[in-house]
């Protein structure tokens, strides 16, 4: 027998009326992303667990809930910088619905009053991507240093207490400048192994002496060839 068909049983009556209303606050769940604004940094979210509904016969089936659409993502960020993700359709979320309407702060960005007065609602989600299901879990993952990392594990950075490692299979800098020094200021080594090609020139001690346009005094002009770089 259903507890809920106990008559005159007031305990049985106040928890079915506390279900009842906890059936309609929204606290978080998985999602599935179903399309990526990058323009406005929000997603359509497929809620990942199904609702149940009782037709008038008293008969229960679950249905997917509704998609959600305009749910902000959340990139971690802070100070000017922010670490961004090639957001896909597929890719799996955490969804966290705010205790009251976010829709005013969301137009604004400001300290703004709710312009309705809705709770828990699915409304009000925020997409945190990154949580994996079991199916969806990475292979490999690093138990012993922070990665960032392409999901098949082919490109890398390993972030180790002495050094980075990068896996890839090019590595392409675009910057006016590139310095490289030692921890404390002072002089590097740099070790290559494998072929350096340049397009441009190629200076020592601060452009003092030019690989391109530097020259040997003492050098009778001739036919012959040089002797080979020590």
């Amino acid at each position: 027998m259903d507890r809920r068909e106990r008559i005159g049983d007031m305990t049985e009556t106040l928890r079915s009326a506390m279900e009842g209303a906890q059936a309609e606050i929204w606290t978080a769940m998985p999602g599935i992303v179903q399309s990526y604004d990058p323009a406005v940094m929000t997603a359509v979210v497929q809620p990942a667990v199904q609702g149940r509904i009782v037709d008038e016969r008293g008969v229960a089936s679950d249905v997917d809930l509704p998609l959600l659409p305009d749910v902000p993502v959340v990139f971690p960020a802070g100070g000017g910088f922010t670490l961004t993700f090639p957001i896909k359709p597929g890719d799996e979320c955490l969804v966290v619905f705010g205790s009251r309407c976010i829709d005013g702060w969301w137009q604004g960005g400001q300290v703004s009053p709710a312009p309705d007065q809705r709770m828990h609602d699915l409304s009000d989600g925020f997409a945190l991507v990154g949580p994996r299901s079991r199916a969806g879990a990475l292979a490999s993952v690093d138990i012993e240093y922070t990665q960032l990392r392409s999901d098949d594990g082919e490109t890398s950075i390993t972030v180790q207490p002495t050094k980075i490692v990068l896996a890839a299979q090019e590595v392409e800098i675009r910057a006016d400048n590139i310095t490289v020094a030692g921890k404390d200021g002072g002089n590097a080594a740099v070790d290559l192994t494998g072929t350096m090609g340049v397009s441009g020139d190629l200076s020592l001690d601060g452009g003092l002496a030019s690989l391109r346009s530097h020259r040997h005094s003492g050098v009778q002009p001739g036919s012959g060839d040089t002797g080979t770089p020590i």
